[in-house]
């Protein structure tokens, strides 16, 4: 799905608060972006998301975690709609071929990073190998808790501008 600025501002709020869900996941960024409509342009909806992620607070990130899947987790255990599981799948494509050995391994780390922190390892994958996801899942382990937690608020801020870009059809043709 590709949509225009204008199209999203012309959207009803139900509507609208759909797509956005599946761009962010954290229900007072979304219900945030819907009630500063009409952005106009992509730069000021851009920068309106940024503005509205900087509101959120660790509740709020936990919320929007809670709507992503596993990384490397063949079935999706997350509250997603069709367009957020396509986008997943897309974004995680570079576990998809990873050897089995390698998809062990990412699911055990996921196990660890789990039972230390509370929530899914929240990474941007876009563009990365299994093999760089494990790396970069092992190195987390040993953050401390409030930074973790601000590493991957990070990490889902740029999964949700990743959404934007898709959703207003910079990637053509590409449903990840």
């Amino acid at each position: 799905m590709s949509i225009t600025v204008a199209d999203l501002d012309a959207m009803s709020h139900a509507e609208a608060w759909g797509l956005l869900r599946e761009c962010g996941g954290a229900p007072r960024w979304v219900e945030g972006m819907v009630a500063r409509r009409p952005f106009g342009t992509e730069e000021k909806l851009r920068a309106a998301a940024d503005e509205e992620w900087a509101l959120l607070g660790p509740a709020d990130w936990r919320a929007a975690f809670a709507h992503h899947p596993r990384i490397g987790a063949r079935a999706p255990t997350a509250a997603q709609g069709e367009q957020g599981r396509a986008w997943s799948a897309g974004e995680q494509s570079g576990v998809a071929g990873a050897a089995e050995s390698v998809r062990a391994e990412l699911a055990a780390v996921n196990r660890l990073y789990e039972d230390r922190f509370g929530h899914i390892y929240i990474v941007c994958a876009a563009g990365r190998s299994a093999d760089e996801l494990l790396r970069i899942a092992e190195g987390r382990l040993w953050n401390e808790h409030d930074r973790e937690l601000e590493i991957a608020a990070e990490e889902l801020r740029q999964i949700m501008q990743l959404r934007l870009a898709k959703l207003l059809a910079h990637d053509a043709g590409d449903p990840a």
